[in-house]
């Protein structure tokens, strides 16, 4: 498990150097330039000032200098093109935001606690529905309920999440009047008290949550359903029931335990997705959330926070196709991770 554990480890390093290389160089070839923006500005500003002087002052201040990929293991922090200016990506420095003027690490900290704070309660309460709901319909397979439900979930399925939320937002907020439109907090909340600005956040949350949690419950349940139907056909739950064991223990012990195999891929894919935030979520409801600032980061040609969330993405992706693997081998004893 250790020597597999090393050997995976390694592999992502490589694979992490060749995604942030094409990353930084996709993101290089864009027409922009923040050096000779910056010089333009302070020349207009005062004529005296002589723009190539400026400029290169600025390529030297945002570490734009030098060839591509100069600036690439500048960025990354790597020697002997780190000189020490300014910390690289591996030195923890993210980077410069040009939009806010501020560490792109300041400006990720707020969004992304917002980003999982919203994420984990629509997780958590979409798999408390899913899971249950679809070894119900395997269960129940063909009964009434059970096409009830696979109508409902194709509906939901069907319709794009940007149509759930606009019809939510019309029915619970406009017509009932039972949730904000948008926004995170009440104008004036930073007076009350901490117990109260908590439940002034999760008041405007609730309609987010809800929309986030519906948009879940079908390509989940329909998941589960097909994943439990598969396993309830196998010849150990036919000899299982056949030798007496009661239905409880059929279903709930042998057959998920059996079902979850192909569904731990999604569950744990779906909890790395925490981090990553909902652009459409977070942009409709007016979110400060991570998905929002991807969003604004991309119309304001933001690079460094743009280059940092990717880089994030990447991280999470590699680490938690390696966590995939172990949870296999702990989820079903045949799979071996040591190879």
């Amino acid at each position: 498990m250790g020597r597999y554990i090393v050997k995976r480890v390694l592999f992502i390093i490589l694979v992490f150097f060749i995604l942030s290389f094409m990353i930084y160089m996709i993101y290089n070839m864009l027409p922009i330039d923040k050096a000779a923006e910056a010089a333009k500005t302070e020349v207009q500003a005062n004529r005296k000032l002589d723009y190539n002087e400026r400029l290169e002052f600025w390529k030297r201040r945002y570490g734009t200098d030098g060839t591509k990929l100069e600036r690439y293991f500048r960025w990354l922090g790597i020697y002997p093109f780190y000189d020490g200016r300014y910390d690289g990506l591996l030195q923890g420095n993210l980077g410069q935001s040009t939009k806010y003027g501020k560490p792109v690490i300041e400006v990720l900290v707020e969004p992304m606690k917002n980003t999982i704070f919203i994420n984990i309660f629509a997780t958590i309460l979409a798999l408390g529905i899913t899971i249950p709901l679809g070894i119900f319909c395997a269960v129940k397979r063909g009964s009434r309920r059970d096409v009830a439900v696979q109508v409902g979930t194709i509906i939901g399925y069907s319709l794009p999440t940007f149509i759930i939320a606009i019809v939510f937002i019309w029915l619970f907020a406009v017509v009932l009047g039972w949730f904000p439109v948008s926004g995170m907090t009440t104008a004036g909340s930073l007076h009350w008290s901490k117990s109260k600005q908590f439940w002034d956040k999760m008041y405007h949350l609730a309609l987010p949550l809800i929309v986030m949690t519906f948009c879940s419950l079908g390509g989940m349940t329909r998941y589960v359903r097909a994943a439990m139907i598969e396993a309830l056909s196998m010849d150990c739950i036919r000899t299982a029931r056949a030798k007496g064991v009661r239905e409880k223990v059929v279903i709930y012990s042998h057959a998920w335990r059996n079902a979850l195999l192909p569904i731990i891929t999604l569950i744990i894919g779906w909890f790395l997705g925490i981090f990553g935030g909902s652009v459409m979520i977070e942009n409709i409801f007016g979110l400060n959330g991570i998905g929002k600032v991807y969003f604004d980061a991309l119309n304001g040609n933001d690079n460094e926070v743009i280059l940092a969330l990717q880089m994030f993405y990447v991280s999470i992706s590699l680490f938690g196709n390696l966590l995939i693997d172990l949870v296999y081998g702990l989820v079903d004893p045949r799979i071996r991770v040591n190879k």
